[in-house]
C-alpha cells in the first residue's frame, strides 16, 4: 500500500500559509491547542513523518512533546510549508511504506507509519481550517485511510493522542465520518 500525500500536503501548507497573525492565540478542534500550539506541532510531525519515512528516525528518541506556539519557528509560513513538501516527496518513495521504522519513540511498520502521518495531516488540515475559517477538502482515498485507521483499533485503546469518537451517523459525508472519528465534533466551531 502507498498513498500519495502531495494533495494534502499542499493544501495544509496553503492553509498553514494564510493564518494571520492575529489568530495564533484562537482556539482549535484540538483540545488545549491555540492555533499556534497547532502549526507548532504540525511543523513537528512534519519533520517526524520525514524521518520515518527515509528511516532516519531514533527509535529510543522520546515522544515529541505536545504543540506549543513559543516553539513556532519565526519563519512558520515558509518552513512549514517546506517541510510539508519534503514529507509528501520522502512517502513518493515505495520503500518507505515497507519494513520498519522509528516513529515516536518506538518501531513501527512503514505502512502504518504512511497511514498515521496521511491521518496527521488530514485532520489537522480540517483543524487550521475550521480555527481560521478557511475552506477545508480533502480527497476521497485520505478521508477513507483516516477511517480505517480509527477503526482499526478499539476506542478504549486511543490513548491521550485521541478522544473518542463522536457520534456521526453512518450516512453522514465521508469528511464528517473522518473527523468524528478522530474524536472531533464535525460541527465545531471557534
Amino acid at each position: 500500500m502507498s498513498i500519495d500525500l502531495t494533495p494534502a500536503t499542499a493544501r495544509l501548507a496553503d492553509l498553514a500559509s494564510n493564518v494571520r497573525d492575529d489568530q495564533l492565540g484562537d482556539p482549535t478542534p484540538c483540545p488545549d491547542y491555540t492555533v499556534g500550539d497547532l502549526l507548532e506541532h504540525i511543523a513537528t510531525l512534519a519533520l517526524a513523518f520525514t524521518e520515518a519515512a527515509e528511516k532516519s528516525g531514533d527509535p529510543n528518541a522520546e515522544v515529541p512533546p505536545p504543540g506549543d506556539a513559543a516553539r513556532l519557528p519565526a519563519d512558520w509560513r515558509r518552513q512549514i510549508p517546506d517541510r510539508l513538501g519534503t514529507l509528501a516527496e520522502a512517502w513518493q518513495d515505495p520503500d518507505a511504506w515497507t519494513g520498519m521504522t522509528a516513529l515516536a519513540g518506538g518501531e513501527t511498520p512503514g505502512e502504518v507509519a504512511g497511514v498515521v502521518a496521511v491521518e496527521e495531516v488530514v485532520v489537522h488540515g480540517w483543524d487550521l481550517a475550521r480555527a481560521t475559517g478557511q475552506p477545508f477538502t480533502a480527497d476521497d482515498e485520505h478521508l477513507e485511510a483516516v477511517v480505517g485507521f480509527f477503526a482499526s483499533f478499539p476506542d478504549e485503546a486511543r490513548g491521550e493522542g485521541f478522544g473518542l469518537p463522536a457520534a456521526v451517523p453512518d450516512d453522514a459525508p465521508l469528511l464528517d465520518r473522518a473527523v468524528g472519528r478522530s474524536g472531533r465534533d464535525p460541527g465545531w466551531s471557534p
